[in-house]
């Protein structure tokens, strides 16, 4: 036999059913967790691990610190697995029929822990409701590395404001917001009706940032003057600020409709002041690739997550 007919011949005797139980178990890097994913029984899906291993000839998945780690060919084939189900998924799914309530197909979609704690409330809601079969798994990403994912397939959408994108990649603005000011209420400048770009600049302020380069919330406010910004305490995350600003004098600047979030969820413990500059206002919007402008399990999915903006903008 040809070495050009070999392939076909590998892949005539693989079963690929497989391929859904690798993704899983590259994804979670645990079996049991794996097995809960796939509705499969532990011993299944340590059996299916085996022949996996069998048939590619590698370990994949080795035991390591924090549990389970892919090997160097696992991490090799993740991607590619992964964009091959997914690719799968759509054709299956693809052109007008669509519905939402018989659906297995897992959806991913781009967002940060802001994000998150301003949509997903509402959105697993819905999205539990009208597709219980379905499942949603939310990552987050820089904003280089969210075209980068739409680009290759690798989520469905992304939610974020801001993104420098090609000509492949599609938006539409989901709810206006603006820059404000977050403070403890106990702090000397929480009495202002608004403050100057020069208050701003005077306090002491914690930054968010997955990385020193994301200052993109920061920058439309204080633009060229942005170094001048004193910054005491950079932290990853958004969620940490209300347990941080309660107790210290220090500033955040942060989207109004978080700011808001933070403020009612603990009442009179901290204070919105507005931002008196014209750059403050922006849109969060939705991105996706072209490639799935017609799809129907896309245009669900996006109207799904649009339904739940007008409930965040109340």
């Amino acid at each position: 036999m040809s070495r050009a007919t070999r392939p076909a011949r590998s892949l005539r005797s693989f079963d690929l059913n497989l391929l859904v139980v690798l993704d899983a178990l590259l994804a979670e890097r645990h079996v049991t967790r794996a097995a809960a994913r796939l509705g499969l029984s532990q011993p299944a899906t340590s059996n299916a691990l085996g022949r996996l291993r069998r048939l590619l000839g590698d370990e994949l998945l080795v035991r390591g610190r924090a549990g389970m780690e892919p090997t160097q060919r696992g991490r090799e084939i993740a991607d590619a697995v992964r964009r091959m189900l997914r690719q799968v998924e759509a054709a299956l799914e693809g052109g007008d029929v669509f519905d939402p309530g018989e659906t297995r197909r897992r959806f991913r979609i781009r967002m940060s822990d802001l994000l998150g704690r301003l949509l997903l409330p509402r959105l697993v809601a819905h999205f539990a409701e009208q597709a219980p079969h379905a499942s949603l798994e939310v990552v987050h990403l820089s904003p280089s590395a969210t075209v980068d994912a739409l680009e290759r397939d690798e989520i469905d959408l992304g939610v974020s404001m801001g993104l420098v994108t090609t000509g492949s990649i599609l938006s539409a603005e989901l709810l206006r917001d603006r820059m404000v000011c977050l403070l403890r209420a106990g702090h000397p400048a929480a009495l202002r009706p608004a403050l100057s770009l020069d208050d701003l600049l005077a306090l002491r302020h914690v930054r968010v940032a997955m990385s020193p380069s994301d200052r993109r919330f920061a920058e439309r406010v204080l633009g060229d003057r942005n170094e001048e910004r004193h910054v005491a305490l950079t932290v990853p995350h958004w969620l940490v600020l209300p347990e941080i600003l309660r107790d210290v004098d220090l500033a955040a600047v942060l989207p109004e409709s978080l700011a808001d979030a933070f403020s009612n969820a603990a009442p009179g413990s901290l204070v919105t002041v507005p931002i008196a500059a014209a750059s403050t206002g922006f849109a969060w919007e939705i991105y996706w690739h072209r490639r799935h402008d017609g799809s129907a399990a896309h245009a669900w999915l996006r109207r799904l997550v649009a339904s739940v903006s007008p409930a965040l903008a109340a």
